[in-house]
């Protein structure tokens, strides 16, 4: 990199926002600290959608090609009743023409390992594990980036309490078949919906959702407890948990399997094939209400889940935190250190407004999809000639 053309930062939360941070500013030659709660990176998770404008930023990161060499293109994908009808085409094609490139699904560790790899590639930044950060006004970096998801220790110390993590009513299981269900998308139900998407050749990525407080939707207890990395405090994020079991007579697993057992196929064919000890639960959450800013005291900056933790309705949690990161470092990098504040007042410019539109937008959704008397829902839907609205960049 040669003599350091930037500052000092420091990058709270080693996730996808906070990695993608720290590769931009060291491209811009900043020298970058990233400290992470956890004493290690967690290898579970499933599909990210990656839109058009998200795969830009990671170009303009320098991380395009290794985002493409492990993703599969989202194609031919439709809403549908639970007796198998399609209400309607999601606009995948639409957005494909417009952009001149298909939206793409990546397995969260493959990302996760293109973020490291693109860092370790440029040298000379720290990931520190095992960080318990109390306080982060006493941080001496140039810049302080909260990317430490929607428990966000850096959030409450600039911002305070009133924008905090909110429930929506909803828990949601994910996981991986072993096989290629070529039919992919949505199903909507009474209270609760099904999702199948691509993730890599012989495996299908899925989620399941119901409301929280039924049986099927478990809890950390009768799931069984999750480990310390992937527990909801640990992890810190709007889907946040780990692996928890959710086999046994009775438990969570039996419950969901008989929550879509008339369901179309091949969701119970899903279901009953994948093995529930590799589940992931999670109770849908987000931010509220919106944070007045994504900076703060002309040194701090929010990201990803911290500024803006959305419900996953829009997939574009991994998106808005992609196209975070890149806008933050290139204000950074085009006003340098001295113009700090400067910089941060035009990244605030920038995606406060566009973020809080897609996390809003992605609530509203998440109202229509869960609604408990859908057949109005279904009969506006099937009118739409494209499936929905096309997420926001």
């Amino acid at each position: 990199m040669g003599a350091r053309a930037g500052g000092t930062a420091v990058v709270v939360g080693a996730g996808v926002g906070g990695l993608a941070t720290a590769v931009g500013l060291r491209r811009a030659g900043w020298e970058v600290t990233v400290l992470e709660r956890r004493t290690t990176l967690e290898r579970y998770g499933t599909a990210f959608g990656i839109h058009p404008t998200a795969q830009a930023a990671l170009d303009r990161l320098g991380l395009g090609d290794a985002l493409r060499a492990r993703a599969v293109p989202y194609r031919g994908a439709s809403i549908r009743r639970p007796d198998g009808r399609v209400l309607a085409a999601l606009p995948l094609e639409r957005i494909e023409r417009k952009a001149g490139r298909p939206e793409l699904l990546i397995s969260r560790p493959y990302l996760m390992d293109a973020l490291l790899a693109g860092l370790d590639g440029l040298g000379g930044v720290e990931i520190a594990y095992g960080q318990h950060l109390t306080d982060p006004a006493a941080l001496g970096a140039d810049l302080v980036v909260g990317a430490d998801g929607i428990n966000s220790t850096v959030r409450t110390a600039h911002f305070g309490g009133r924008s905090r993590p909110c429930e929506v009513g909803t828990v949601a299981w994910i996981g991986i078949a072993g096989f290629e269900t070529g039919r992919y998308g949505e199903t909507w139900g009474d209270g609760r919906f099904f999702g199948m998407t691509p993730i890599e050749p012989g495996r299908t990525n899925w989620y399941a959702t119901v409301p929280a407080g039924t049986a099927a939707a478990g809890s950390a207890t009768a799931a069984g407890s999750a480990t310390a990395a992937g527990s909801a405090t640990a992890a810190g994020s709007a889907k946040a948990a780990g692996p928890v079991t959710a086999a046994g007579p009775g438990g969570p697993a039996e419950q969901l399997r008989a929550a879509f057992a008339g369901w179309h196929d091949p969701i119970p064919r899903v279901l009953a094939e994948t093995d529930p000890a590799t589940w992931i639960r999670y109770e849908m959450r987000h931010l509220y209400p919106a944070l007045p800013s994504f900076t703060a005291a002309g040194r701090v900056a929010l990201v990803g889940d911290a500024a803006h933790a959305m419900t996953p309705n829009l997939g574009q949690g991994a998106c808005t935190a992609l196209l975070d990161a890149e806008a933050l470092t290139r204000a950074v990098a085009e006003a340098g250190p001295a113009r700090l504040p400067a910089a941060l007042r035009a990244y605030d410019a920038e995606r406060r407004r566009s973020a809080q539109r897609v996390a809003f937008g992605s609530r509203n959704l998440h109202r229509l999809m869960t609604a408990r008397r859908p057949a109005l829902r279904d009969a506006l839907v099937g009118l739409l000639p494209s499936g929905g609205a096309e997420p926001a960049a």
